[in-house]
């Protein structure tokens, strides 16, 4: 296993140290999944590289991009994908299962306008995509750390919400979603004192499901069982 690392931020934000907080997760493919990075990753696979890549050579056309970081096993990434073949995607995640479940998916629905990388989506966004260059973040249903002795490894923090507006164009939306309400509050704080955004919503607070985020399995079980899920949309502005 390689290790990665990850960011880790104070209670008010401000970035510390990175931590070696896990490593690329190989976890067991499943036969279809090792199969499709053997087959498809030579086509989608993006190797992480220190400097940033060009989103035209990698899509060969010029479109707006959007990043999704840690997409899971990639069903609504892929469905994004191919209800958007005007805009290009690109997913990251840890977890090679995942990768390979996203892949094998992305084959199925004959997408053409999907990369991902198999890596820490902070070195990614650091290093590997140029600043003003994206369309659109994303960011569903991260890990809320609860306790709060853990609010400070929360991937959204006040520096985090500055790298991502560094990447986005003027006009680029940053999306976030969770299914705990104390973690959209966090988000809500953190993005509403980050410089250069605009909330999207138009009471100042969360947004409607937009149609473009597919509800998941997870959610409509959730929904069913009366959960809430949050959605947040900000603009970068300057």
């Amino acid at each position: 296993m390689s290790d990665v690392t990850t960011a880790e931020f104070n209670e008010e934000g401000k970035y510390l140290r990175k931590v070696r907080s896990f490593v690329l997760r190989e976890g067991r493919l499943t036969k279809g999944q090792a199969q499709a990075m053997e087959q498809q990753w030579p086509i989608m696979g993006l190797s992480y590289t220190p400097k940033p890549i060009s989103l035209v050579d990698v899509f060969k056309r010029e479109a707006d991009t959007i990043l999704e970081i840690g997409f899971g096993m990639g069903a609504s990434l892929v469905e994004m994908a191919n209800a958007s073949p005007h805009k290009n995607f690109i997913g990251i995640e840890v977890h090679k299962p995942g990768v390979g479940a996203c892949l094998a998916d992305a084959a199925t629905a004959e997408v053409s306008n999907l990369r991902v990388y198999h890596h820490d989506a902070i070195e990614v966004l650091e290093h590997s995509i140029e600043d003003g260059s994206l369309a659109g973040v994303q960011l569903f249903f991260p890990d809320p750390w609860h306790k709060k002795r853990h609010h400070k490894r929360r991937i959204v923090q006040a520096e985090f919400a500055e790298l991502i507006r560094r990447k986005l164009k003027i006009g680029g939306v940053f999306h976030l979603a969770t299914d705990w309400e104390n973690y959209s509050e966090h988000m809500l704080e953190v993005m509403n004192n980050a410089p250069g955004y605009k909330n999207q919503s138009t009471t100042g607070d969360c947004v409607v499901r937009p149609e473009h985020r597919p509800l998941t399995k997870f959610e409509a079980r959730g929904h069913r069982l009366g959960h809430g899920v949050w959605d947040l949309m900000f603009e970068r502005i300057n």
